[in-house]
């Protein structure tokens, strides 16, 4: 049988047409996302977030990612004014409520959703050993008739409410809410932790003494991720308007009775965004993550000491049923093969 054999040059033309023809199959899966910025927030919950996505992004569907340092309101102001970054994953909205919603009405901020389902959560938390000996302690003014269980070690007679340091704005709110609810006059008084550290220091101790403990504080956190805490349901419903008139706000000379309410956590990417970057606008806007695997995580990178790109990585690795129902089951692959 003769036979047949190509040309060298053919055989050469050909392999480069191939190589090329892969080369441009590449190119146009990056450029069908392109170029994404992230802000990088300097908070666990954010940087865990934002490396997650990260991941997803750059091997799932071959985007350009690149995390820039970011806080809840410079990285505002920067996407607001500059159009930039492209995406803010973990933004605390009430905090800047007015200027976003004129963003948003503007047409310069998309939100695409709650990045945690539940939002962001706080309120009055006891531990629930003591809830276990005491089942009738459910709601705030269950506690409030009860100051002899809960004594100030500064001053055992009186209840002792933990609040939040100087300085932060809910050290403002529990203020109003304690004049509110006159908890001076039925035996409590006010306690500031004096720090971040030492509200948790506070609560490790009673948790892990058996001491009973009223005190503030929100999720999703590692501290709540790690112990057990009961949140104390309000007996009223949350009144926005009084919230932002008095509530929240310093010095309100009258305060009456109210109750946290919904604490948006939004993503918010920008407007060019929004229309250029279907694939990663698409992803952005289908991902949401439950409290509770958010408190489990950050507990993780609390005992394990671990930065966001490691807890990213934790997290996709040992949380495939919650995450894979935001992607196709060919993303999910990629993402897998790169960890």
């Amino acid at each position: 049988m003769k036979k047949y054999t190509l040309p060298l040059v053919v055989v050469i033309l050909i392999a480069i047409g191939f190589y090329a023809n892969n080369a441009l199959k590449d190119e146009t899966k990056v450029a069908d996302c392109g170029s994404v910025t992230i802000a990088n927030m300097n908070w666990a919950s954010a940087q865990a977030i934002a490396e997650i996505d990260n991941i997803i992004l750059t091997h799932g569907y071959e985007c350009n990612v690149e995390l820039v340092p970011g806080d809840t309101m410079p990285t505002f102001t920067s996407m607001n004014e500059k159009g930039e970054p492209d995406v803010a994953p973990e933004l605390w909205s009430n905090s800047i409520r007015i200027p976003l919603d004129a963003a948003k009405e503007e047409g310069r901020l998309i939100p695409t959703g709650y990045v945690f389902k539940e939002g962001g959560e706080e309120g009055w938390f006891i531990p629930e050993a003591t809830l276990a000996a005491n089942p009738e302690l459910k709601t705030w003014e269950d506690v409030i008739a009860r100051p002899d269980l809960f004594p100030n070690p500064e001053n055992p007679e009186r209840g002792a409410l933990v609040g939040c340091p100087a300085g932060w704005a809910c050290q403002i709110i529990n203020q109003n809410l304690y004049k509110a609810y006159n908890m001076e006059a039925k035996g409590w008084d006010l306690v500031d932790p004096g720090s971040s550290a030492g509200l948790d220091a506070l609560i490790n101790k009673a948790v892990n003494d058996g001491d009973n403990l009223l005190t503030y504080y929100w999720a999703p956190t590692a501290i709540l991720g790690k112990l057990p805490m009961y949140m104390l349901q309000p007996n009223v419903e949350h009144d926005k308007d009084e919230w932002e008139n008095c509530t929240g706000v310093a010095d309100c000379a009258n305060p009456v009775p109210n109750a946290f309410g919904f604490s948006a956590v939004e993503t918010v990417v920008t407007a060019n965004f929004a229309t250029e970057a279907s694939v990663a606008m698409d992803y952005i806007s289908n991902r949401s993550f439950a409290n509770s695997a958010l408190n489990q995580l950050l507990a993780w990178m609390a005992d394990n000491q671990a930065d966001g790109a490691e807890a990213a990585k934790y997290y996709l690795e040992n949380n495939q049923d919650d995450w894979s129902s935001w992607v196709s089951e060919d993303v999910k692959e990629r993402v897998l093969a790169a960890l």
